[in-house]
């Protein structure tokens, strides 16, 4: 991937929802909620604060984030889809060592 987030910006590679329930009903696509999770594959320089220096961001390449369900741009770039979130303001956690799942209701 080539590209660089301006600002405070994040790109997030979206992990993929479960296909199958807990119960072994297979979801069609149209069923499927949106992810809740992702990665962090780029991270901005952070936001210019008003004494002229940079705010650090938070997150880092490589951690798992939870962010809102609806949040973000979503893009495709080589024909794998991606998010751009607002930084701090979009992202809700960074998930420290293994969950196997954010639960979604149907």
């Amino acid at each position: 991937m080539n590209i660089r987030p301006l600002s405070d910006r994040v790109v997030v590679k979206p992990l993929e929802v479960q296909e199958v329930t807990k119960t072994g009903i297979v979801l069609p696509d149209s069923a499927k909620e949106k992810p809740l999770q992702g990665v962090v594959v780029a991270v901005g320089p952070g936001r210019i604060l008003e004494n002229g220096t940079r705010s650090p961001m938070d997150c880092k390449v490589g951690d798992r984030v939870i962010f809102p369900k609806f949040s973000g741009i979503e893009f495709k770039l080589d024909g794998v889809e991606y998010l751009i979130l607002g930084g701090d303001r979009e992202i809700l956690g960074i998930v420290e060592g293994e969950i196997d799942s954010v639960e979604h209701r149907l």
